[in-house]
Formats: structure tokens, C-alpha cells, sequence
């Protein structure tokens, strides 16, 4: 590859995956977000049998603008993703990085509907057409939301263990207990353990199991078992609450510490002022927080630098 193709493909690269930013960048990013909002609001749209008919060419039109736009993005990341092994002579490592990545397989999946209908046309493909709302999790790949959510459940994951593992005791309590209480009057929804399981989840998840009690002993054990779906609601909400909270706080402290690094010398230059700005959009922090970290961090240096100078004129005060 020569030299001018490798540059082209290193600042695609870099364009694309979010390790440039500036304008350029910004506008890619900016363009591919509506589109994919568009794509959104067209496919609940199109859901709707009145507007489907009156506006049939229009949905299809788009859909072919938005799968072209797709494509060319899809084949852009998978040539230009060659340059991140591009030292070590390995292009396709970091293109099969892309393609089996979970962004990769989802702007893959995002399109494939389409071509498939191509294919085959006179096969009715309809049930693939779900796979065009994996569009919406493209949004993902510009927001650290969805992200920090699976670090913050991964980091908690013992909590949720636990939770889990409380809920499994309760399941094959309360199910053997509405069984034998409930089974002999009930036995077709109610006749064995199984089903009494299917009773117990369907409670904990909507709130009804679909079965009401015959017995006063029944009608105590689906308030406890509503009892125990609140309680383990709680339980779960609080773990997510709190890791989702500890990841933002490391987050701010990992951008804090760049910040103080930068600051050091009282000099902000081009190339760290762009990897401030960089760490800024992954973490998906605003403008205020970063202000209030940066003067955080001026305050404590002026104190030093006062501090300092108040010990070079009072020798005596070491």
C-alpha cells in the first residue's frame, strides 16, 4: 500500500472511530445520529397501515438513502480499521476486530434485511425487518451511556448474584408451596411444581400470574410473592444506582487526573487540549463538569504555588 493510501486510510481511521475530532469528525458523527433518528421515526411510522399506503414510496426511498449511507459507512470502517495494525503488517486484524465486534455486527445486521429482500424477492422476509431497530443502537457508539451501564453491572455483578440467587430460593419456595396449596383445586395452570414456576415468575415480573387463588392460604402467598417482587426490584435498582454512580465518579476522577497533568506546566497546547477534548466525548461529560474540574484544579495550584512562594521568602518556617 503506498504511502498516500496508507494516510488516507490511518485518517479515515481515525475519523470514523472517534480518536480525531474535529470538525470533519463532528459532522460524520452529527450526520450518521439524525440519520439513524430518522430511521427510527420512519419505522414506527411506516408501522402504521394509513401511512404506510399514503406514503409507501417515500419510506422506500428513504430506506434505500439510509441503507446506501449504512453501507458506505460499513465498508469505510472495514478498509480503514486495516490502519490500526497497519505497523505490524497485519491490515485484516483490525479489520476482524471491526467486523465481529458488537458495533461491527450491528451495522451489519442493520442492513442485511434490505439485501436479503433483494435476493429474494419473492420471499416474504417481513419478520427480518426487526433487525433495521438495531439501527437505534448505532446511537450507542456516540454515547458512553449504554456502556457505562454493562461496566457498572459488570463491576457489581456479586450483588447481582446474590440477587438472583435470593430469587431462585424464592421460586422453588413459593412455587412448591402454591402447589400443594392451590394444585388440586387448580390443576391446569396450577397442577405441578413447573407450572406453579411459571405462576411465580409471571407474578414477580407483571404483578399477576394470570391465576387467581381459591383458598385464603393462596391469597396470602401471592401477596408475599408480590412482597418479594418489590423487595427485589429495590434491591436491583439500588446496585444499579449505586455502581452506575461509582463508574460517573471514576470517569470524572480519570478526567481529573489528565486535567492536573495537562495543567502542570500552566500550558495547554494543541495536542492536549485534543485529547482533553477526546476524553470529554467519551465520557459524555458537559461543559460545566469540565469547567468545574478545571478550576478545581487551578484553585489547588495557585494554593501550591502561594504555599510555595510563602516557604522561599520564610526559609525559617520549613
Amino acid at each position: 500500500m503506498n504511502s498516500s493510501m496508507g494516510n488516507l486510510q490511518s485518517k479515515l481511521c481515525g475519523l470514523l472511530d472517534g480518536s480525531t475530532y474535529n470538525s470533519t469528525s463532528r459532522f460524520i458523527e452529527y450526520f450518521i445520529v439524525v440519520v439513524v433518528i430518522l430511521n427510527v421515526l420512519m419505522i414506527i411510522l411506516e408501522s402504521v397501515n394509513e401511512i404506510s399506503l399514503l406514503y409507501s414510496s417515500f419510506f422506500y426511498n428513504f430506506e434505500v438513502f439510509s441503507v446506501i449511507v449504512f453501507t458506505i459507512e460499513y465498508i469505510a470502517r472495514v478498509w480503514s480499521y486495516g490502519a490500526k495494525y497497519k505497523a505490524e503488517g497485519k491490515h485484516w486484524k483490525g479489520r476482524k476486530e471491526y467486523i465481529f465486534s458488537f458495533y461491527g455486527l450491528i451495522d451489519f445486521f442493520a442492513t442485511a434485511p434490505f439485501y436479503l429482500q433483494l435476493l429474494f424477492p419473492g420471499s416474504d422476509l417481513r419478520f427480518l425487518r426487526v433487525f433495521r431497530l438495531l439501527r437505534i443502537f448505532k446511537l450507542s457508539r456516540y454515547n458512553s451511556a449504554l456502556q457505562d451501564l454493562g461496566e457498572a453491572v459488570v463491576a457489581e455483578r456479586e450483588s447481582f448474584y446474590s440477587a438472583i440467587f435470593l430469587l431462585v430460593i424464592a421460586c422453588l419456595l413459593f412455587s412448591s408451596l402454591i402447589y400443594i396449596v392451590e394444585g388440586t383445586a387448580q390443576p391446569e395452570t396450577l397442577g405441578s411444581i413447573p407450572l406453579a414456576m411459571k405462576w411465580f415468575l409471571m407474578t414477580i415480573i407483571a404483578g399477576w400470574g394470570g391465576v387467581d387463588p381459591t383458598t385464603s392460604l393462596g391469597s396470602i402467598l401471592i401477596v408475599f410473592t408480590q412482597l418479594i417482587a418489590i423487595m427485589l426490584a429495590a434491591i436491583l435498582t439500588g446496585v444499579v444506582a449505586t455502581a452506575y454512580n461509582a463508574q460517573v465518579t471514576r470517569r470524572e476522577a480519570q478526567y481529573e487526573t489528565l486535567v492536573r497533568e495537562v495543567l502542570e506546566d500552566g500550558v495547554v497546547d494543541a495536542e492536549e487540549q485534543e485529547e482533553l477534548d477526546l476524553l470529554k466525548k467519551k465520557f459524555g461529560m458537559t461543559d460545566e463538569q469540565v469547567e468545574m474540574i478545571a478550576e478545581q484544579v487551578r484553585v489547588e495550584n495557585e494554593e501550591k504555588e502561594e504555599k510555595a512562594k510563602f516557604l522561599r521568602e520564610n526559609p525559617e518556617k520549613n
